[in-house]
């Protein structure tokens, strides 16, 4: 028998480890338990690093730089949410055997509505504003070189092209690297900042000041928080890991990658801070805030570092675009199975990998790459603009409310139902959420 874990907030750990108890035989317990291995790290540094994009790494670096280290606790905070909502995904599909979109399919019909609308208007807006966010340091780059246009359709070519000719280890393997280039760049930045600990330790006491809320609530709501959460379980049944014999190293995975992103958050913070709060300098909205930042960094510390951000700006913008090419593009051949299928299709497609050849993986990778290129000539549309706000804002509310309701009735097996505390930061994530939807709602343009 393997040795029981108590699951953070959970159910007892892989108790069946050996194919007795619940489930034996179907999936949700099979095999030995695995334990933690830095060996077999992927999934959550895919979600981790998908999740980030230039968009959070601007509203961190806003944040630092309107309240120094004020916030520097709300970025904790928000680390430990993500760790429980991507949790509470990977356990999901691990101790049922189902994919996520299976479980809301038992929801009732009006997921299956909200979904198939949020992902159409989402995934064309999102297009475009990928390519747009990948092509900005290239152009900055090379400044006599090709336009922005050039660079944002060679960026969504290549990442279509990419993701059409390799399968999920290929996809792991690109983002590892391009993590250890964010992660090297960011901290290096933050280092040359040349922090004061005194006053980074004493921003973990949870203060608001004046006007902050806003700040606060984007910190540990937004940061790494989008749809490519829902994805983790995918990205971890493509890694092979399909039954609860594979939770703990889940976790461990889970931990590891949103501990990473904690530690961009505070570097990110920490440049805000002693770069432009102390120097009383602004940045722009959206993400040519980070080219702004460039120019701060070639003043004060040379062509080098300049261009190096550059890279880690390149690094954060292209892993999104290739992590959500990949795994919102296996949501949608997930979707379109089970709608298909009209019932319980299982997790076979998903283990064997077949989606990744699926018509409708490649169909929804085109749609994420083709029709957004029009954005980039055109602004917006008005009514676009409203779509994706609205559907946007309600996705993580939703995520976790479906969470807490599918992990707390008999769709998931007793041992590995949520606990005190998985309930505890899945209710608070659901508040978080609700409020940030609401002031997202309330800030777009009607």
């Amino acid at each position: 028998m393997a040795e029981q874990e108590r699951a953070p907030g959970g159910g007892e750990g892989p108790g069946a480890a050996e194919g007795s108890g619940p489930g034996a035989g179907s999936g949700t317990a099979g095999g030995a338990e695995r334990r933690p291995s830095w060996r077999l790290l992927g999934p959550g540094i895919v979600v981790a690093a998908t999740g980030v994009g230039a968009g959070d790494l601007v509203a961190t670096l806003l944040a630092g730089s309107k309240f120094g280290y004020t916030l520097m606790w709300a970025a904790v905070v928000g680390c430990l949410v993500k760790i429980a909502l991507a949790e509470a995904v990977g356990r999901w599909h691990l101790a049922t055997g189902r994919t996520l979109f299976d479980g809301w399919r038992t929801l009732g019909p009006w997921t299956t509505y909200y979904f198939a609308v949020y992902v159409v208007v989402w995934g064309f807006v999102y297009g475009a504003a990928a390519m747009s966010s990948s092509a900005l340091p290239l152009q900055a780059l090379w400044p006599d070189g090709p336009g922005l246009k050039f660079w944002g359709i060679t960026t969504g070519l290549l990442g279509l092209a990419f993701v059409w000719f390799n399968r999920y280890a290929v996809v792991e393997k690109i983002m590892m690297v391009f993590v250890g280039v964010m992660f090297v760049v960011v901290v290096y930045v933050a280092i040359r900042a040349t922090p004061h600990l005194g006053d980074a330790f004493a921003g973990l006491l949870p203060v608001l000041p004046d006007g902050s809320l806003v700040y606060t609530l984007g910190l540990v709501g937004g940061v790494g928080g989008t749809i490519t959460m829902a994805a983790y379980g995918y990205w971890i049944n493509a890694k092979g890991w399909t039954d609860s014999g594979w939770m703990r190293m889940m976790r461990f995975d889970n931990r590891v990658a949103y501990a990473t992103t904690g530690i961009f958050v505070v570097a990110m913070l920490i440049v805000g801070a002693e770069l432009l709060h102390a120097g009383r300098i602004s940045l722009a909205e959206g993400d040519k805030g980070l080219l702004d930042l460039t120019d701060v960094l070639e003043d004060r510390y040379g062509g080098f570092t300049a261009k190096l951000f550059l890279v880690g700006f390149f690094a954060a913008s292209y892993s999104s675009l290739v992590g959500v090419w990949h795994g919102v593009s296996l949501m949608f051949a997930d979707f379109v199975d089970r709608t298909r299928a009209g019932g319980d299709a299982g997790v076979e497609v998903v283990a064997r990998g077949q989606q990744e050849r699926s018509l409708a993986f490649r169909g929804y990778l085109l749609w994420l790459t083709v029709p957004p290129m029009a954005l980039l000539w055109l602004d917006q549309p008005f009514g676009l603009v409203i779509a994706y706000g609205v559907l946007g804002a309600f996705f993580m509310p939703f995520l976790a409310v479906t969470l807490l309701w599918l992990l707390n009735t008999s769709r998931t097996p007793p041992e590995w139902r949520s606990g005190l505390l998985s309930n505890g930061m899945l209710g608070a994530s659901a508040v978080l959420f609700l409020v940030l939807c609401v002031q997202q709602v309330r800030d777009l343009p009607w």
